[in-house]
């Protein structure tokens, strides 16, 4: 691996498993030192363990104002900067119209859009010019699915306010931008199928994606390492479908 973020400071949120965890391991292979949150702190310290020196573990619930606030205290008094954001907390179930309950609604915008929000806009008074902020879409945001409304509307929410914060931002030299993955082997995926039946699981999400298969984890952090770098200095206010073909045809 690369030293590309060599003596940069990159905030993972949601980073406990699945794709929040590949990005923080990849950030940190290549040099980043990297702040990591869960609410999970068993699986939080884990992936803070296998890291090692490079990673700062913080438990923190991403729809909690307060926790956001401790987190950025801390992260303050540890670096007194961010290079890279990536507001990655996210959650979402199986909700079909009909059986959408006010609970459904308030977890799952209070996670994906709520923490979004306060995440990157507590972070910005430690982002300076070529920071780099990525939040993560989905292509299920781009076309209808069964039982998955509140979670796609979530992600089309973030898309939008990606175009809107690249406005806000002129003049800042920050980029933001959102990566929407296609279907990805992790826990919250397998978690939609049944106990036991994972394989079955993952062969109807490949099911669905032109490529034939599910994403693994690593293939996503890849693009986010790609998107954070200096090498898409001039990407700003984009999406970028990682989606084996999903939301294109």
């Amino acid at each position: 691996m690369s030293d590309r973020f060599k003596d940069k400071v990159a905030l993972v949120t949601g980073a406990s498993s699945g794709i929040g965890r590949a990005i923080a391991k990849h950030f940190a292979a290549e040099g980043a030192q990297v702040v990591i949150t869960g609410r999970r702190e068993p699986e939080l310290k884990a992936i803070a363990d296998e890291i090692g020196g490079a990673a700062l573990a913080v438990r923190a619930d991403s729809s909690s104002l307060g926790d956001l606030d401790s987190l950025f205290a801390t992260v303050t008094a540890r670096y007194g900067r961010l290079d890279i954001v990536v507001p990655n907390a996210g959650v979402g179930w199986l909700t079909p119209l009909g059986q959408i309950t006010e609970e459904d609604y308030e977890a799952i915008f209070g996670v994906n859009v709520k923490g979004a929000i306060f995440t990157v806009q507590k972070a910005l008074p430690l982002l300076g010019a070529g920071a780099s902020v990525i939040l993560i879409g989905s292509a299920l945001s781009a076309v209808g699915t069964p039982a998955f409304s509140v979670y796609a509307a979530t992600k089309a929410t973030l898309r939008s306010l990606v175009r809107n914060w690249a406005v806000d931002l002129k003049g800042t030299g920050i980029r933001v931008n959102i990566i929407s993955p296609g279907p990805v082997a992790t826990p919250a995926l397998l978690g939609l199928g049944k106990p036991g039946q994972e394989q079955q699981t993952l062969e109807v999400f490949s099911k669905t994606v032109p490529l034939g298969r599910v994403a693994h984890p690593d293939e996503i952090a890849k693009i986010f390492a790609f998107v954070a770098s200096e090498d898409a200095s001039f990407m700003h206010g984009a999406e970028v479908f990682v989606d084996g073909g999903k939301a294109q045809v």
